[in-house]
């Protein structure tokens, strides 16, 4: 989490990854957008996780922009995401929290600052952050948010998406995991499937199955805790694949693992909302929505999620439990030894 991995400006982590995988023996390639993981049998399993997180990015003097929606190109907030949607209930969280530059090749520091106010701007439709002790840098720099894991009260607290999920899928090398693990770049700013379907179009079978793992934002601990790990039948693009989210459902609940699906919670919701004359929530765009949309049937799969809360600010949550059910299933699906410790909840 220290190591930062802002939209568009991910080449660095890319760096720390490289090096962490390849001290666990898996053979490692760079690609466009994309670091490719492999181990003695890589068509066995496949798992992708995004490893960008949000941050902001110098647009001219002294003036810095959400870099999601710069590196998407999106001057404008269309509303048609869960990442739009929660961006405009919690701009007014971001006060005081310290920043710092770095260049985004090598990671160099350039400086650190703190955001003294974020807002969206009537002119241009899109958050703009003022940040003291930022005067110097040029246009095109990367600003991370300043970040250390916590755990309080049974629950891990940081920006967690995603490097939550992309350190587990490192620690299964560790484990002795022989399949492949995809790691993208850019899936904040929706263009990380593009760069997975180049790979899967270049090296891939005439069918690949794809399991994406990632977090999965609910408005508070009730709601989160109502399940360990979530799963979809779909997402606002597409279908996923029936029969292994059923063979994922499955295995979870053999485990003793309790599941639920978004999609299913989200129509629940909008069900509600319509009594109440409330809008309609996004079904949410994913990685595995996007590239099974685009792929024309080469690529499919489904998701596994972490149930988390303060989705996209520095106190996003996520239980020690589901994190702990998140590995047992990963180790079952990858067939290595899980390494069991008991879990003691804090008083």
């Amino acid at each position: 989490m220290r190591s930062p991995a802002v939209v568009g400006a991910e080449h660095s982590f890319f760096r720390v990854l490289q090096r962490e995988l390849e001290e666990r023996g898996a053979r490692v390639t760079w690609y466009e957008g994309v670091l490719v993981a492999q181990g003695n049998d890589p068509m066995s399993l496949m798992f992708s996780a995004h490893i960008d997180r949000h941050g902001l990015v110098c647009t001219g003097p002294n003036e810095f922009q959400y870099a999601a929606f710069v590196s998407g190109g999106r001057s404008d907030l269309l509303g048609n995401s869960v990442s739009e949607e929660l961006m405009l209930q919690i701009v007014d969280r971001f006060s005081d929290v310290g920043v710092f530059a770095y260049e985004p090749w090598s990671g160099a520091y350039r400086g650190k600052g703190q955001i003294e106010n974020a807002y969206i701007c009537p002119h241009r439709n899109n958050l703009i952050f003022e940040l003291s002790g930022m005067e110097h840098l040029v246009a095109g720099t990367p600003v991370a948010f300043r970040d250390v894991l916590r755990t309080e009260q049974g629950r891990y607290l940081g920006q967690l998406d995603n490097v939550l999920t992309a350190a587990m899928l490192v620690y299964l090398f560790e484990l002795g995991f022989q399949g492949t693990a995809f790691f993208t770049a850019q899936e904040e700013a929706g263009r990380s499937w593009r760069y997975l379907l180049e790979w899967f179009r270049r090296f891939g079978g005439s069918t690949n199955q794809l399991v994406v793992v990632d977090t999965s934002p609910y408005p508070d601990n009730a709601a989160a805790n109502e399940q360990q790990l979530v799963l979809r039948h779909s997402d606002a693009n597409a279908t996923f694949n029936r029969e292994l989210t059923e063979r994922l459902e499955e295995r979870c609940r053999r485990l003793g693992i309790k599941v639920s699906f978004k999609d299913d919670y989200i129509r629940r919701q909008n069900e509600l909302n319509a009594t109440q004359g409330l809008p309609q929530k996004s079904l949410g765009s994913t990685e595995m929505g996007r590239i099974i949309a685009a792929s024309g049937g080469l690529v499919d799969g489904t998701t596994l999620q972490i149930p988390t809360t303060g989705y996209h600010t520095m106190d996003e949550s996520a239980s020690v439990e589901a994190c702990d059910a998140f590995l047992r299933i990963l180790c079952d699906l990858a067939g290595v030894r899980y390494p069991y410790w008991r879990y003691e909840p804090i008083a």
